[in-house]
């Protein structure tokens, strides 16, 4: 019999499918042994690791040591990253099978992977092991040296680390650029040109003075006037019109940090939402006659790269589905990015047959689009080229210059499958020669002002990361994820910012440990786990060289921070037991009211935030704003249990001009979708966009 064994429970269930009765297939459900939570877990001269048995996994050990007293051969098949083969460590050592060729691996679980996997098993890879074994240590001594000294100074249980400490820095410093900012008023004139049956809107971008042409800049609504006036006695004729053609070439198949980017940015999904799911996508999905398939290979790279196979099916896919017109041969995607492992291939379908159109009706809405992304994304790389004819025109008047480019799509090419993108013009711009005159329908200004840098989403925060070199693709989530479970930061409408006490936080661990919160340090660990990983670093040589300075500035700290007292925000309620004003309390699901009594008094109220729109069901209470104990937010009658009426999306205080019946809103980039809860009205409503730089 043969052993194989797995993390996930999901992931075994899928690998039995391909495997005949001869194979026993188990899951270690994630991590078997660890650190201690108690204590430090590290002696700190030798920077030897006590590793102990994770509570609750007794009885998944036992069944392990069970079954491979039986097994002719055991294969330990953990994801193929720096974590799975550290577990591929940990149940080697505690099945006593060390040293020997029990380690097999795989991109993708497909029958094909798994068998090739079986018949070329290879040793656990010590290298890997060392640099994951050096990162936990590193994070532990960081986090395990910090903490109590923020109980002790400041509040207890706050918590540090050293890549989120880091991220939340950035945040911070953000949110100073955006505090010191102060706007200037700029003024910007559009014209627009009637031209065959288009409507050719253009901006005043340029002027020309003494003979030479220089940007313009209108800093006051006078100046605004002026230049208005002035057009109105002049002439619109065409400067000049550039036309060229160029290709738009499809963007690489997924990374980890790319993906979770788009469906941050297009599925508003949270970046540890998008994890969960592309590793249910990953460990298998049952799909009707096909049975449980793994729909995808393994979600944590930072590669590019891609089989030749799966381009090769990929390329007959596209001929067959789209035209031969379509796909122009193999495209090979370099990895360029300092620092890229290249461990793994790029995310991609496991079978590029298996469309989002098939797979439907047999997974979850969320599976399903973030298939769609992860799928339209794979077979857009090997798509041919788009080719655009771009017109770059100017109009002058006087000495004032209107400019816009207008594009026009020849050939969809990749954009086939996802459709093509909007601002295309069917107009031939080509027939405005030089000299051409044109009437401006209007001409008109509008007063802007300059605006402070965006706040982070998570898309634009794991970019940064990246670039920054700061975390690897497994921790991004993990990252965002831990921030927020600290109450350090807040993300409301996709907007990420600090709250007042991971500003504090921040402050007080750029100030004692100006060393390691910075991010050269940061991104250079990384590349020292790096080098481990490779076999050119010693892991604890590395652990020596951070700790001896991180012990002193940890000795300094805790000469120098002073204590510091954060007072709960008073609130309005009055205690109704023992007559004291309540006050403002975090707990793991947002904010509540405690008695500043307590123990004496322990009185709690949770915090209700009302619409101001009644029930429409019972007509006696009022929707109130709730939370599940999942985090997610719904409306709900403050009669309940007495009522149970609930709504996914926030009731507003109108009513359907149709049917008189309550109105909700629903929040999207760009706008809001008014809906009738009882018929089928619908409206699109403008919304302030979100802050960006200039």
């Amino acid at each position: 019999m043969n052993l194989i064994i797995v993390e996930s429970p999901t992931k075994a269930r899928t690998i039995k499918r391909f495997l005949d009765k001869n194979n026993k297939v188990l899951a270690t459900k994630g991590h078997i042994r660890d650190l201690p939570k108690s204590r430090m877990g590290i002696d700190t001269d030798t920077f030897e690791p006590e590793y102990i048995t994770i509570r609750g996994k007794g009885e998944v050990l036992n069944e392990l040591k069970k079954n491979a007293k039986k097994a002719d051969n055991i294969y330990i098949a953990t994801d193929n990253d720096r974590e799975g083969e550290a577990i591929a460590w940990h149940v080697a050592k505690v099945l006593g099978i060390e040293g020997k060729k029990n380690r097999i691996e795989f991109n993708e679980i497909t029958k094909k992977a798994i068998v090739e996997s079986i018949k070329n098993p290879r040793t656990v890879d010590g290298k890997l092991v060392d640099s994951q074994q050096a990162r936990r240590m590193v994070d532990r001594l960081v986090g395990y040296g910090i903490s109590p000294l923020l109980w002790k100074k400041v509040k207890n249980k706050l918590s540090a680390g050293r890549v989120q400490s880091v991220a939340l820095m950035i945040i911070c410093e953000r949110e100073e650029a955006i505090l010191a900012f102060v706007p200037e008023e700029y003024w910007t004139i559009k014209g627009n040109f009637p031209f065959e049956d288009e409507i050719l809107e253009m901006d005043l971008k340029q002027v020309i003075i003494d003979e030479k042409i220089k940007p313009i800049k209108i800093s006051t609504e006078d100046e605004k006037d002026t230049i208005i006036n002035t057009l109105k006695k002049g002439r619109y004729t065409v400067l000049s019109n550039e036309k060229r053609s160029r290709n738009k070439k499809p963007y690489p198949p997924f990374t980890t940090s790319q993906m979770q980017q788009e469906a941050n940015k297009r599925l508003n999904f949270k970046s540890a939402q998008t994890m969960r799911i592309a590793q249910t996508l990953y460990e298998g999905v049952d799909i009707g006659l096909k049975g449980r398939v793994g729909l995808i290979t393994y979600m944590r790279t930072d590669s590019t790269r891609i089989s030749d196979e799966a381009a090769k099916k990929c390329g007959e896919f596209i001929e067959q589905k789209y035209g031969k017109n379509y796909y122009n041969g193999v495209r090979n995607y370099s990895n360029k990015k300092k620092n890229t492992q290249d461990a793994h291939e790029a995310i991609r379908p496991t079978d590029v047959s298996n469309t989002p159109a098939m797979i439907k009706a047999h997974v979850s809405d969320q599976e399903y689009k973030l298939y769609r992304l992860i799928w339209n994304r794979f077979v857009q790389s090997q798509m041919a080229d788009a080719k655009i004819s771009t017109a770059k025109l100017s109009v002058v008047n006087g000495t004032y210059i209107f400019k816009a480019e207008f594009k026009e799509l020849i050939f969809d090419g990749f954009m086939k499958v996802d459709g093509v993108e909007s601002g295309f013009t069917e107009t031939d711009i080509s027939k405005l020669k030089k000299g051409v005159e044109l009437t401006a329908k209007s001409v008109k200004g509008t007063q802007n002002f300059t605006k402070p840098p965006a706040r982070y989403t998570e898309a634009t925060l794991i970019k940064t990361l990246e670039e920054e070199g700061i975390g690897r693709p497994s921790t991004y989530a993990p990252i965002i994820s831990t921030l927020s479970a600290r109450h350090y930061i807040k993300i409301e409408r996709k907007s990420i910012s600090p709250t007042d006490l991971g500003m504090l936080v921040n402050t007080i661990l750029k100030e004692s440990f100006p060393s390691i919160i910075n991010v050269k340090f940061t991104a250079k660990m990384e590349d020292q786990l790096d080098e481990i990983s490779l076999g050119n670093k010693e892991w604890k040589k590395v652990l020596q060289d951070f700790y001896a300075d991180f012990r002193s500035d940890l000795d300094k700290a805790e000469d120098e921070i002073k204590k510091i007292e954060i007072k709960d925000e008073v609130s309005e309620t009055k205690c109704d037991q023992c007559g004291r004003m309540m006050v403002f309390k975090q707990g793991p699901f947002g904010k509540f009211l405690a008695c500043p009594g307590f123990p004496e008094c322990k009185n709690t109220k949770s915090i209700v935030e009302g619409t101001g729109v009644s029930c429409p069901n019972c007509k006696k209470g009022e929707i109130i704003k709730k939370k599940s104990k999942r985090g997610r937010i719904f409306y709900g009658c403050d009669q309940y249990p007495e009522c149970e009426y609930i709504a996914q999306n926030k009731p507003i205080k109108e009513t359907c001009p149709k049917c008189n019946s309550m109105l909700t809103e629903k929040n999207y980039a760009s706008y809001k979708l008014i809906q009738c809860s009882a018929c089928d009205f619908e409206e699109k409503r403008a919304k302030e966009s979100t802050p960006s730089s200039k």
